[in-house]
């Protein structure tokens, strides 16, 4: 499933051919959204943006399309006329003079105006967006001592979208790997500099991963892997997928476990008990 950087990068793609631009057809694959396609036809997009797994079209009318791209949702960008192959089915099409923005296969998609977006369950619950550029490692702190998440495991914390938004299964591993904790420990237990450093790993991470397309390595040590004949499937992340490997730290075995049900890379020596 992809997680927060993923989610931001197909939202850029979007912007990038829709900010700015009025759409001049409007195609719903739903039969439940047909009666927007004329409300929304010849309005521009102001504003593409996510919030976690969440993408969230603005138009200058007030309405936005809201899309949750869940296991299968992708979005393609292309030139008009062409059309992406895919055997997907076709959720939503936005045509420009020049390019189109299509969604297949998202099935979670609603056109809302701001109370609908204020009202929206998921939107209602989730926490702040793992790469909102004015997240920071102050407000991460706040929320590890919050009552309502100072007591729960980091491991399942960080899958949880009320916590932070985007995070996901190869960015908690990452991310406890990175800051030196291990994933049973609960954030009333970590001391101040635990804290301070677990808050920073999770912004720098994240950020590191959106920047890079996906890989949570330093660019540094990406090069000398790559240097090595190292496919970027082997040298994109520090533990995660890497059972059995040796830890980049410290050469100690990574280790795999279940936590939320989901695959849990860690380092016993790096994060110890």
């Amino acid at each position: 499933m992809p997680e927060g950087p993923e989610i931001r990068l197909a939202a850029d793609k979007v912007a990038k051919v829709l900010v700015g631009n009025r759409v001049e057809t409007v195609n719903f694959g739903l039969p439940q959204l047909k009666r927007f396609e004329s409300r929304l036809a010849g309005n521009s997009v102001t504003a593409v943006e996510t919030r976690g797994k969440a993408m969230l079209t603005r138009f200058d009318n007030g309405l936005t399309i809201y899309s949750h791209n869940q296991l299968y949702g992708r979005w393609y960008t292309v030139r008009r006329p062409r059309m992406p192959k895919t055997k997907r089915q076709l959720r939503v099409e936005l045509c420009t003079a020049s390019h189109k923005a299509l969604l297949y296969s998202a099935s979670d998609i609603a056109v809302l105006d701001d109370a609908g977006l204020s009202a929206h369950p998921f939107l209602a619950r989730v926490g702040p967006d793992i790469l909102d550029r004015s997240l920071t490692k102050s407000q991460i702190v706040e929320r590890l001592q919050a009552p309502q998440f100072n007591n729960r495991a980091l491991g399942g914390l960080y899958l949880d979208q009320a916590f932070l938004a985007g995070n996901g299964n190869y960015l908690r591993s990452e991310i406890l790997w990175a800051a030196g904790i291990e994933p049973s420990r609960k954030p009333v237990s970590l001391t101040a500099t635990e804290h301070e450093k677990l808050a920073a790993e999770t912004l720098k991470i994240a950020r590191r991963s959106y920047r890079s397309g996906g890989v949570t390595v330093t660019r540094e040590l990406a090069s000398q892997l790559k240097a090595k004949g190292l496919s970027r499937g082997r040298y994109r992340f520090y533990v995660f997928g890497r059972e059995g490997q040796p830890c980049r730290r410290c050469e100690t075995p990574i280790e795999r476990g279940l936590m939320g049900s989901r695959n849990l890379f860690t380092c016993p020596t790096c994060q110890p008990l």
